[in-house]
This record gives structure tokens, sequence and C-alpha cells, in this order.
């Protein structure tokens, strides 16, 4: 039998076959070409993966380190373990049915998603003029409170993973606050499918303004809590200090935008690039610093809470001010399902359009069985949509060759573009850094995968 060692050598010299020929035993991704390339350069070294399991991972997301002693010498990223088909499976879905795929890529983010996947539908239908104020509002004041539900997440499971227990309570504890806002609208906490080409599913409800208020209040006490926490610690401070550095000459040449590009000194964001929503409209601010450091981007992920909460109260002001509008284009060959309205069981459509169609009116009976089950027709062309999302700009793609479904859908995920900063920003330095380093990426990578 052969002499063999598992994974990576740790001679100089590698053991020999009866032939004379180096032999190692190697199995699952790269190992084959490590060892190969370890036999070839007759080094000694340690190949460590971290992940695809792995608590300081934000998920499936496996991370191969080569390590001299603690030094970090390469580091690199291995995705596609939680790879679902979204986009594909949209192409035998309807326009419509899309928004339940979408929503789920990056289950921090649902709203995004949703967002610009149906402002890129109205801009192909030729109806983005036509949507209702009071439906744009409404989207506004859910993808700003899901940026603060998300950042907390980050803020949240960064401390956790560095051994501050309390961060992560308190941070899950506030977005608790904003997830009760999320189930009073849609019904659910996440994969909401609210959004949808045309407007919204259905109005906001009675009392919205009341509970926004007491849980910006919440909301508010937590952030500072977790403001004395974090950035007057001083162990948290030096752990984060000059750690996973990329500076704004590497960000450019990635592709990286978000927090992570704004920590480096340029104030893009998309909200104000390319307004989307009615976003020219709102009073706030896009925080940056110059330090491009883990911990400057939890800084500016904190002070964007406060003008996502600042952008919201301008929402529901408008709301107040528009009680009645519709929110849903007037058209009603696009607008599903129609007339939508909460019944006494707390689903589907309203009794009194039940009735009418069921009983009174055999269009409507027939047109609202075609428009569910069929849907409707997108003219020929394609579009490019972005929204800035807590990670950073997502993109979307869509194409229509004039049917009900799309011929293609493609989303540019940001994390799937930031997580190609991981090297620039480990290698050189400790392991230990290399989870502070990922964690101020926040990457979640349902979106990455798809």
């Amino acid at each position: 039998m052969s002499p063999t060692t598992q994974g990576a050598p740790h001679a100089t010299r590698p053991p020999l076959d009866e032939q004379g020929v180096p032999s190692f035993e190697s199995s699952g991704g790269d190992w084959d070409a490590i060892a190969a390339e370890a036999v070839e350069l007759g080094e000694e070294r340690i190949v460590v993966n971290m992940g695809p399991q792995h608590p300081s991972t934000h998920g499936v997301l496996r991370l191969m380190l080569e390590i001299d002693g603690e030094t970090v010498t390469e580091a690199r990223c291995g995705i596609g373990y939680l790879h679902t088909g979204i986009e594909k499976n949209m192409e035998f879905r309807s326009w419509t049915q899309g928004v339940t795929f979408c929503t789920r890529m990056d289950y921090l983010a649902p709203f995004f998603q949703e967002a610009g996947f149906c402002l890129g539908v109205e801009r192909l239908l030729g109806v983005a003029d036509d949507v209702p104020e009071r439906a744009q509002v409404i989207r506004v004041l859910l993808m700003e409170l899901n940026r603060v539900a998300s950042h907390l997440v980050c803020l949240g499971t960064g401390g956790n993973e560095m051994g501050a227990t309390t961060v992560m309570t308190v941070a899950f504890t506030a977005r608790e606050e904003i997830l009760r806002i999320f189930e009073m609208i849609t019904g659910l906490r996440m994969n909401h499918a609210f959004i949808r080409p045309g407007g919204v599913a259905q109005d906001v409800p009675a009392g919205l303004t009341e509970e926004f208020r007491r849980v910006d209040g919440e909301v508010r006490k937590y952030l500072t809590q977790l403001s004395d926490l974090m950035l007057a610690n001083p162990i948290f401070r030096s752990r984060l200090v000059g750690t996973g550095h990329l500076s704004l000459a590497g960000c450019m040449a990635l592709g990286i935008t978000g927090p992570v590009l704004r920590s480096a000194g340029l104030p893009y964001d998309a909200r104000k690039a390319k307004p989307y929503c009615g976003y020219e409209t709102y009073d706030f601010d896009v925080p940056t610093s110059t330090d491009a450091d883990a911990y400057s981007r939890v800084v500016l992920r904190l002070e964007e809470c406060y003008q996502s909460l600042r952008i919201a109260a301008q929402c529901v002001e408008r709301l107040d001010a528009s009680v009645g509008e519709p929110v849903m284009v007037a058209d009603k060959k696009i607008a599903w399902p129609a007339q939508l309205a909460i019944g006494t069981d707390g689903m589907g459509n309203s009794l009194d359009h039940i009735r009418e169609i069921m009983g009174t009116s055999m269009e409507s009976l027939i047109h609202h069985f075609k428009l569910v089950t069929e849907g409707f027709r997108v003219p020929v062309g394609q579009v490019w949509q972005s929204v800035e999302a807590p990670r950073g700009e997502l993109g979307v793609h869509l194409v229509s060759d004039g049917g009900t479904r799309p011929y293609r859908a493609h989303f540019r995920d940001p994390s799937f573009n930031n997580l190609q900063a991981v090297s620039l920003m480990c290698e050189g330095g400790q392991v230990a850094d290399v989870v502070v380093a990922v964690a101020s990426l926040d990457p979640v990578l349902g979106g990455v995968d798809r």
C-alpha cells in the first residue's frame, strides 16, 4: 500500500509510491489542484477550510485560507452551496408570479428585490408614470424599514461572531419591532411578494401611523444602546479599526457598492444618483467615511439606520395625507390580483368582489381567470433597473419576447460583487481578522447564489 497523506502535505518532501512518483490522497473542490501545486513548489503550507457550515461566514460561504502560522497568505471564496435556480424558474412563471421568486433571494432584503423587479416590469409595460403616488410611498416606506432591519442583522451577527452576544440580542430585539410592522402591512415577516407590477397588493391598514411612531421610538433607543456597546468599547475598536481595509481604488476596480464603497469616501447611492419611486422628493443624507476599514462600516450602517427612519417618517406623513387614494394602476389588464382586499377570514379577495365576479358579471369572472392563470403580456424589449439595497446596488436585467413570462431575468446582487474583495481585505492579516472582514462586507448567500 503506497504511503499517502490526507489533504495538504505536511512535509517538504512528499511520500513516494512504488514507482517513485509523489502520492497524495485528496478529495473535494480545489484539493487536487492545491496538492499538485504543493508538489511543484516543494513547500510546506497549511490550507484551512472555513465553512461552508461556519457561524462566521454569514451563510453557506466557503473560505479557502492558506495560512503561515496565524497569517493568511491566500484567501479564496467558494460559493454556490445555496443555488436555488430562481432566475431560471422565473422564466416559467408569469411576470407577477416572478415576485414570489425574487423576494426569496436575499432573504434579509426582500422588498428591494420585489421593487427592483416590478420597476423593471413597469418600464417594459410603459406604465412607470401611471403607478399611483400612494403605492410608491408605501414601497419607499417598506424599503427603508427593511434597510434598518437588514443593517441590524449585520451589526448583531458581526458582534456575536466576535463574542459580543449582547450586541446580537439588542440588534435582533430592535429588528423584531420592524418585523411587526411588516407583518401588519403584508401579513408576513419575510418573503412578502407584496410589491406587484403596477403598485402594491393592498393598502396599508388603519393604525399604521400610531404603530410606526411607537416602533420608531423603540428602534432609536436600541440604536443608541448599540452605539454605546460598540463604538466606545476599546476591545471592539481594537478589533475593527484598521481591519479589512479596502481603498477606493480597490472598490472601483472590483465594482464594490454600498456601505463598503461609501466607507472609502465615495458618496455613491442609487437613490441620489438614479432616483426611483420618488426618492428625489425625500430629504435625507448619504453618510460617508474615508477610513475604509471595518469600524467605519459599522459607523456608517448605524448612521444609515437613522437616515432610513428619517425617510420612513416622511412616508408616514404622506400616507396620512393621501388616505383613500389608489395603490394599483387603473389598467385592469395589469392590476393583478384585481381589487384585492382582505376578507373577514383574513385571506383572499373581498367578499363583495367575489360576489360580483361570481354572480353578476361573467366578463369580470373571465377576465379575472385569464389574468391570474395566464397573466398579462409585456411588449418585446429589455430593461435595466437598479435600486440601492442594504449591501449595495441591486441591478435587475429583464428581457421580454412579448409573452406572459420573462424570456430572461437576471439580478446583479451586490453581495456577489462585494465578495470579490475577500482576498484583498484578508491576505496579509491574521486568521481572526478574516471573521471581522467578512462581517464588514455583510454578504447574504441567498442573494449570491440565487
